[in-house]
């Protein structure tokens, strides 16, 4: 009789220590919903706020967001789980109050569906990689470059790609030469956008009318990163977004992009209008955008993806300024994969839907090698 094979490990890695632990809770259960278990093992790995590694439940249904409910998190009542490297990959090792540790097993994927600073900015890239075990997205300078919006516009403009014009106030700098700060920053005129130059989910982003409110943006920013990046105003601009997807011949495919538009009191895309239920954000998906705008977005989302030096998966964000001009606006190289989120809509519009995504990205971890790329 034939032994049969051990169906591959996947670690669903999330949680986290950032701002956006709640974010990548949601993310995971709805991965963790998708996953096919009869081709895979599964094992959910939650991230307390701390940074303690710990077997979770992974239940799809406690980790979503509802009207009235409290917000999901990792609460650490787990198991204490660790990666140990070991010939040939890595395997999670499980330690019990009161008892010896104990092997769970190979890991042969994982999943780190972790967002923001530890997690999504090339840290935990760097653990996976020096543990010789494959994992979905990016690697850890694509993740580094991607996570920080200020190098982002570096590495996009030495590509010749147009961003919005920007300055970086660092913690130092406000401090020391407040005066000099404002100054770089008149230039942008105003309106303008304050945000935290590493963090995502619209985390401690303001929008400032005039001198007046600056210092609390910068302070609202700085709860969340000391370096802070000021952007102009991309006044009359639509918002864009298009997802790219590795392949497994090595190329990129674009997606159909969407336009997001946002409405009642919300005067930007912030958390409250891109996660919580009820709110009055409108989709576009297709984008009505004519045959030769989409073509040019999808172009550029693959440049950028490439400029990157991205893997797996990246959501490209633009501006469709009046004059025509595309202006891209950031790089998210682990897009949030909750309900709302415009990555899986986008592609299932496309033609791939979120279980047929979930596997792709599983499929692409498999199929790369470890190390050096």
């Amino acid at each position: 009789m034939t032994e049969q094979q051990p169906k591959p490990r996947i670690a669903v890695v999330f949680g986290g220590r950032s701002s956006e632990h709640v974010i990548s809770c949601v993310t995971a259960g709805s991965v963790l919903a998708m996953i096919d278990r009869s081709r895979y093992d599964v094992v959910p790995v939650g991230i307390t706020t701390d940074g303690r590694w710990v077997l979770a439940e992974g239940d799809p249904e406690l980790l979503r967001i509802s009207a009235g409910d409290a917000l999901p998190e990792v609460d650490g009542s787990g198991d204490v789980v660790s990666l140990h490297a070991v010939a040939g990959g890595a395997e999670l090792v499980v330690s019990a109050a009161g008892a010896p540790p104990s092997v769970l097993g190979s890991v042969d994927v994982v999943f780190p569906l972790l967002h923001g600073p530890w997690g999504e900015d090339g840290t935990v890239q760097g653990l996976l990689e020096m543990a010789g075990v494959r994992y979905v997205g990016s690697g850890v300078l694509a993740s580094a470059i991607g996570m920080d919006k200020a190098a982002t516009k570096v590495v996009l403009n030495a590509a010749g790609l147009r961003t919005v014009p920007s300055v970086v106030v660092t913690a130092h700098d406000w401090r020391k030469d407040e005066a000099g700060c404002r100054e770089r920053i008149a230039a942008l005129g105003h309106p303008l956008f304050v945000k935290p130059a590493r963090a995502g989910s619209s985390m401690g982003i303001s929008k400032v009318h005039d001198d007046s409110e600056l210092a609390g943006a910068i302070a609202a920013a700085q709860l969340h990163d000391p370096k802070v990046l000021i952007e102009a105003f991309a006044a009359g601009a639509r918002e864009i977004e298009c997802g790219v997807l590795g392949s497994l011949d090595g190329g990129v495919e674009v997606s159909l992009p969407a336009e997001i538009h946002v409405g009642g009191d919300h005067e930007f895309y912030d958390f409250d209008a891109k996660y919580l239920p009820e709110q009055s954000t409108t989709i576009d998906l297709p984008a009505d955008l004519p045959d030769e705008v989409v073509a040019e977005i999808r172009r550029l989302a693959a440049d950028t993806f490439r400029a990157i030096g991205c893997e797996g998966l990246a959501r490209v964000d633009f501006f469709w300024m009046p004059s025509g001009e595309l202006v891209i606006n950031e790089i998210n190289t682990m897009p949030g994969f909750t309900p709302t989120s415009m990555y899986p809509q986008m592609w299932a519009a496309t033609g791939i839907d979120y279980q047929q995504l979930v596997e792709r990205l599983i499929q692409l971890a498999l199929a790369r090698d470890t190390g050096l790329r």
